[in-house]
């Protein structure tokens, strides 16, 4: 009888030993899971061509992110729908911090006013950080008849519905600025869409619109006097051009917005994943290397994270949502 009472408490010792040790690992198994991060190439979704400004800050940062965190990190070109089949692409990913997408917010502040059916990328994706921040520059050609902003208003209101402006496409920031113009400005002008800012460019080169709002494209030509800087967007005075006047300097105030352009994971990716790249992103982009690649872009390295990101989202959805609604904007 004792034996056997023996041979069940030795067995009961075996079985609780072993409840703990599940117990215990149990318990450390998020901590592991966290610090195993990143396990496995991350991937970069690009829901542009190529060789665009968004393609270049990708391929650009994926370089030192890589080195920082130990794992290949791959640019994933998927172009279409202005950003929305990557916006689809990640938000539909595993939330594990191997898909993301860089991209302008415009996916978040623009793309759900303009596109039917509507898209919820707030609902589907977070975002992580910024990556920089490009100002748009306001540029008639050479031989319009105007010196600055002020004429520039003059001669539209002057013959309303005349002059031309172009962009690279409908929806695009360079519209949607333009637009804003035109509504601060009290003018009208025909919209001429492209499918990019090049060649919205050679046209304005070649004398076929009047004006646009260049997205640091066309910087060689500006420099060698083959089109008219008048004022950039924004709050302050370009880097590039310190002697040309924001557009507030200029008298048409409110036309503030640039081309922010970040990365974005899917919604529910782990707080402490978010966190981390967060971390070298910021440390990517105050690399002098990444400064230089970004300068020749027209953009300056931005790393806004957390709270302070999301509210430069905010900000600028109310202004898009609004203007677009009052101006009538849509893509079919």
């Amino acid at each position: 009888m004792k034996t056997i009472q023996h041979t069940l408490s030795r067995r009961r010792l075996v079985q609780a030993a072993a409840l703990c040790t599940l117990s215990a690992l149990g318990a450390t198994a998020p901590v592991l899971a966290q610090t195993a991060w990143p396990s496995k190439p991350i991937r970069l979704v690009v829901g542009f061509p190529p060789g665009g400004t968004t393609d270049v800050m990708a391929r650009v940062v994926a370089a030192p992110l890589q080195k920082a965190l130990g794992q290949p990190v791959i640019v994933d070109n998927k172009p279409g729908a202005s950003g929305n089949l990557a916006v689809s692409e990640v938000g539909k990913a595993p939330a594990d911090g191997y898909t993301l997408m860089v991209a302008p917010i415009s996916v978040q502040t623009a793309n759900p006013h303009l596109f039917k059916p509507a898209l919820n990328p707030e609902r589907d994706l977070q975002p992580v950080a910024s990556l920089g921040y490009a100002q748009l520059y306001l540029v008639a050609r050479k031989d319009l008849p105007v010196k600055n902003v002020a004429e520039l208003v003059q001669l539209a209101k002057a013959q309303p519905g005349k002059l031309s402006y172009g962009s690279g496409g409908p929806g695009t920031q360079m519209h949607l600025v333009a637009e804003l113009f035109k509504q601060q400005a009290g003018v009208d002008a025909v919209h001429v869409p492209y499918r990019g800012a090049a060649p919205a460019l050679q046209d304005l080169l070649a004398g076929q619109i009047d004006y646009y709002f260049d997205p640091a494209t066309g910087f060689s030509h500006l420099r060698e006097g083959r089109a008219k800087l008048l004022a950039v967007s924004g709050t302050r005075r370009s880097p590039f051009f310190p002697d040309a006047p924001t557009l507030a300097e200029a008298g048409v105030k409110g036309v503030e917005l640039g081309n922010w352009f970040g990365v974005f994971a899917p919604a529910a990716t782990p707080a402490e994943v978010v966190a981390r790249l967060g971390q070298e992103i910021a440390r990517a982009v105050a690399q002098p290397e990444v400064k230089q690649r970004f300068a020749e872009l027209g953009a300056e390295p931005v790393a806004q994270g957390g709270a302070a990101f999301r509210k430069t989202i905010a900000d600028e959805g109310r202004l898009l949502s609004a203007l677009i609604r009052d101006r009538r904007i849509a893509i079919d």
